[in-house]
């Protein structure tokens, strides 16, 4: 994938720029769902003056480190993944979060079938290295989650249970809500983990084997759209939740969720590839 040329984010971009001032004034808002920090040379400086192998693996320029950072996700929230994910290849680990979460939703949306198992790989290599120099930092320990979790869906949910990659999912989950409730994909996606495993093999077997539980998969998926209402992809994930667990009895309300999700206005990129996929959902 490094020397291959990504495909094209397929909708007009102007509606997302953030150049100058804009991505500043508009983080908390675009952020708001994975709780990334907006980024500051005085932070990352702390970090690296507090760890020899943070400072040995980054160097010592944080206002270059910071700098660079806020122009990957400039990328990312207009939809150039791949320019995003090199910049944040960059200068990991503090750029693992933007590379991770560019390659991911570049894989789950517009990468090549034979391409997506790679990148889900790469990215849960690159946050398996970032949250052991960045113990602290929760999306290190999510994206961990979200790559493996969808690298999990690629090779089938059984396949990967077999391998024990639903210990790891879960794991990592569980250590980034515990940094931070208030992360509202990382409660999208242990729900999720609890849907897919009762989907897959029951839920007595789900229950016994893996702690997987109906309503405990729900709370967390209702938890992420009581925290973030006018993202997309909480809307579709819980329809999709509720298919998983419930099947057709849950119909009327997948669809509902689906229909609010396309009614939503996207704010980036990454949002209007969720809005594309809630209409095509509905259009199924």
């Amino acid at each position: 994938m490094a020397n291959k040329k990504w495909n094209k984010f397929p909708h007009p971009a102007k509606a997302y720029d953030y150049s100058g001032a804009k991505l500043a004034k508009a983080w908390d808002e675009l952020h708001r769902g994975d709780q990334e920090p907006y980024p500051e040379a005085e932070s990352i400086a702390e970090q690296i003056e507090g760890s020899k192998a943070l400072a040995k693996a980054a160097g010592n320029d944080a206002a270059a480190i910071a700098e660079q950072l806020v122009e990957a996700w400039r990328c990312f929230h207009r939809g150039d993944f791949q320019q995003a994910t090199e910049m944040g290849e960059d200068v990991l680990p503090f750029g693992a979060t933007v590379a991770n979460k560019a390659s991911g939703i570049y894989a789950n949306y517009l990468a090549d079938e034979s391409d997506k198992e790679a990148l889900y790989k790469a990215a849960a290599e690159r946050a398996e290295r970032a949250s052991k120099l960045l113990t602290d930092d929760v999306n290190a320990h999510y994206f961990r989650a979200f790559a493996l979790g969808r690298f999990s869906q690629c090779i089938s949910i059984g396949k990967a249970l077999a391998q024990g990659l639903g210990g790891k999912i879960k794991e990592s989950l569980d250590q980034a809500l515990a940094l931070n409730d208030e992360h509202a994909e990382a409660h999208t996606a242990m729900g999720l983990y609890h849907a897919e495993i009762i989907s897959k093999v029951g839920a007595m077997i789900g229950g016994l084997t893996y702690g997987a539980k109906a309503d405990t998969g729900l709370k967390h998926l209702q938890r992420a759209l009581k925290l973030t209402p006018e993202a997309p992809i909480a809307h579709i994930e819980y329809g999709n939740g509720l298919l998983l667990l419930y099947g057709d009895k849950k119909m009327d309300d997948a669809v509902q969720a689906y229909e609010t999700a396309s009614e939503l206005k996207p704010r980036d990129a990454m949002e209007k590839l969720d809005v594309e996929l809630a209409l095509e959902e509905l259009s199924d």
